[in-house]
């Protein structure tokens, strides 16, 4: 009997459903350092601080992201392992952070 690649299997009667193996995402470790950059590219102009190096895991990284936020009052979002704040106070950020016990730097422009 052939197994066919693009076929796989829903239900076993030995097992009962099979559900795929879900991989998770490895987090990227740093150096220990939490930059912030300001990025305007496909915002029509308008910027956001990138803060990237936290070492976090997802749900950690949404707490942060809201907290920051709220100090902030503005919106963002996370993406991927970075953590987008809605504005261009970089020195409001890096106070914050660095209340929460991080080394941070200023990036870019």
């Amino acid at each position: 009997m052939r197994k066919d690649p693009n076929v796989s299997l829903v239900y076993s009667t030995d097992i009962g459903r099979i559900s795929p193996d879900v991989a998770l995402e490895d987090i990227p470790t740093g150096d220990g350092i939490v930059r912030i950059h300001k990025d305007t590219k496909g915002r029509k102009g308008k910027g956001v601080s990138v803060i990237k190096g936290l070492g976090l895991n997802d749900k950690e990284l949404k707490a942060l992201a809201q907290k920051l936020k709220k100090q902030c009052g503005c919106g963002g979002t996370v993406k991927g392992f970075n953590i987008e704040v809605q504005t261009d106070n970089r020195e409001q950020l890096k106070t914050l952070l660095e209340k929460l016990k991080y080394t941070v730097k200023l990036a870019g422009g």
